[in-house]
């Protein structure tokens, strides 16, 4: 049952289309994932696949009894499950390899994901947080998905202001909001739903753009997007961001298949608002969602520092070698007792509250090296590989944490029908599994 506040505000808000929209909620959820192009640039053919979502690249609605995420190719990071309607706003912000770009309220990692797809490893992604636990989630699908230009942070997006003013070509900002749109995908959206929740959700939203505004470089683009109906979060937040930040204007964005901003809905909007987006679920295949793309004036450059690069340890080197593993522009950093590969970008850490600060590639331990998982994922090949068809009862041990088969020896790629899924490592006779325990099934 949904609210009654709401349900009165939204009949409002609809007029003619309230009962379309109520009618939507009977029919069956449209469900999508995204195809990672960062994991390979054939998509293979999957039975389940439906049409594609026409505003977000890589996009496919499926069958959801096809449960995708149950596949070792869904392990393997090949793909995504995203809602559709949630792809739109990176599809908006228009990620360019290169680029410096902040994904300021990044759990779980949809979009962060998207976007780093769109960069394909080059420029630097800085990924934010607040969550402590959302935030292991974060850093967990950065792995899963082989990006490695992402840095991983934990902190209050205010706290980010002192590190990185002015030093980002794009940043994204999808709110934490009332999540009016999420009410036929999660219970818990309705129930925690109260007008003081959508007054409270639009402080803080208001409070994240001003953060926003500081981190973007004057001629970059900031997105703003939520997953809500509510005005006030939405038109009404952009609105008042604009009556205070005179320096950025909304930008009209071609994006024929989404429906535009309501202005009417608000009290003094402020010009360009029918050049912001809404996706409803009675006009899209998708749930609720809201985004704006907006300019911030002027023309400079980024204002960050790359921090020095270190030394390369000499047990990677020996590793990469006998492998055969080359590395893109970037460079080594040590973070605790891992070695990471950063982008070149990467700035000085001193201060920051970091998850992951790149690809990791393993320990050195007493003159050895030994691979992590986040490299077998990222890798597309190796000089020593085993691989193995995806529904294969050898995958399906490995998965479980079994050794399997295979003549190789030393350290090997283990890949599911071409598809690298985790390290394992042979005697001549046997694979030993390196598959973290945390994964198996």
């Amino acid at each position: 049952m949904l609210p009654e506040l709401f349900l009165q505000r939204l009949h409002h808000q609809l007029g003619d289309e309230y009962d379309a929209y109520l009618a939507s909620l009977d029919r069956p959820r449209a469900v999508a994932l995204r195809f990672n192009p960062l994991k390979t640039e054939a998509f293979p053919s999957l039975p389940f696949l439906g049409e594609s979502v026409p505003w977000a690249d890589y996009g496919y609605y499926y069958n959801p009894d096809a449960r995708p995420g149950l596949h070792v190719w869904h392990e393997a990071g090949l793909y995504y499950l995203q809602e559709a309607s949630a792809m739109a706003p990176v599809q908006l912000l228009d990620p360019q390899p290169g680029e410096i770009i902040c994904d300021l309220c990044a759990a779980p990692g949809g979009k962060t994901t998207q976007i780093a797809g769109k960069m394909m490893g080059r420029g630097l992604l800085i990924c934010n947080e607040i969550n402590p636990k959302r935030a292991k989630i974060l850093a967990r699908n950065i792995e899963r998905m082989a990006v490695s230009n992402a840095l991983v942070l934990n902190h209050h997006p205010s706290d980010l202001e002192r590190h990185f003013t002015g030093a980002f070509d794009k940043v994204l900002v999808d709110a934490p909001c009332s999540g009016e749109g999420m009410f036929r995908k999660e219970e818990a959206a309705i129930t925690d739903w109260s007008p003081e929740t959508v007054t409270m959700c639009a402080a803080r939203q208001a409070e994240i753009l001003k953060t926003a505004a500081k981190l973007l470089r004057p001629g970059g683009r900031l997105v703003y997007s939520t997953c809500t109906f509510a005005p006030e979060e939405d038109e009404g937040a952009i609105s008042a961001f604009l009556k205070t930040h005179p320096d950025f204007s909304i930008e009209a964005v071609s994006a024929p298949t989404l429906s535009p901003g309501r202005p009417e809905l608000i009290d003094d909007p402020a010009p360009g608002l029918e050049h912001t987006f809404r996706l409803w679920p009675h006009h899209q295949h998708g749930e609720g969602h809201y985004a704006a793309v907006l300019r911030k004036a002027g023309d400079e450059a980024s204002t960050l520092t790359p921090s020095k690069p270190e030394s390369t340890p000499k047990e990677w080197q020996d590793f990469a070698k006998d492998l055969s593993i080359s590395l893109p522009d970037g460079k080594p950093v040590r973070f605790g007792t891992s070695l990471f590969w950063a982008p070149v970008q990467l700035p000085d850490l001193k201060g920051l509250k970091v998850l992951r600060p790149g690809l990791e590639l393993g320990e050195c331990k007493k003159g050895r090296f030994e691979p992590a998982h986040a490299l077998a994922l990222w890798l597309k090949s190796c000089k020593t590989m085993q691989d193995y068809a995806p529904d294969s009862p050898e995958i399906a041990a490995y998965l479980h944490g079994e050794v399997i088969p295979s003549h190789r020896k030393g350290w090997c790629l283990v890949t599911a029908g071409g598809l690298s899924i985790g390290w394992g490592k042979g005697d001549g006779r046997v694979l030993k599994n390196h598959y973290p325990k945390g994964l198996r099934r």
